[in-house]
């Protein structure tokens, strides 16, 4: 498992929820709930900045057969966006197959009606791609997804 902070990122047409861990890829959290638009990017840079990660990640939709949904096409856009505001930082693309469900769950569980879910279902979704992500590199040894390239729409092969 690498070591260091990850930020994770549940990308929506109105908000986007972020969400981050420790050093050691043990315990994700919450971060905030950034509104999409026009300060969204500087927000995010400025969010990278502070909190210094190992690559960010990008939830990516895909169907429950595992192909990309309709909106990936538009989270791909906003890679290409997120690559070129944040030069040298690492950006992965990761499937977020059912993280607003499991988010909405565990909110639901924890007594928070969906009113009140509205404020923080973007951060626990992120916070449950992250979640995910750490998951599958404990259990492969290989970092999450794909990777993402500002020189190029299409991912780039890893080296594994």
């Amino acid at each position: 498992m690498r070591r260091g902070v990850r930020l994770a990122l549940d990308w929506g047409k109105a908000r986007i929820g972020v969400a981050a861990c420790d050093p050691e890829g043990i315990l994700a959290h919450p971060v905030e709930t950034v509104p999409a638009g026009p300060a969204a990017l500087p927000r995010i840079a400025a969010l990278v900045a502070e909190y210094e990660p190992l690559e960010v990640l990008l939830g990516l939709p895909r169907t429950l057969a595992g192909t990309e949904s309709f909106a990936a096409a538009s989270i791909r856009q906003a890679a290409g966006e997120l690559a070129q505001a944040l030069p040298g930082v690492r950006l992965r693309l990761v499937d977020e197959r059912l993280s607003t469900v499991t988010a909405s769950r565990r909110l639901s569980s924890a007594g928070r009606n969906t009113r009140r879910q509205r404020s923080v279902i973007d951060q626990a979704a992120a916070v449950a791609i992250l979640e995910a992500a750490l998951d599958h590199e404990r259990s492969t040894g290989l970092p999450p997804g794909e990777a993402y390239s500002a020189a190029s729409t299409e991912p780039e092969e890893d080296d594994h």
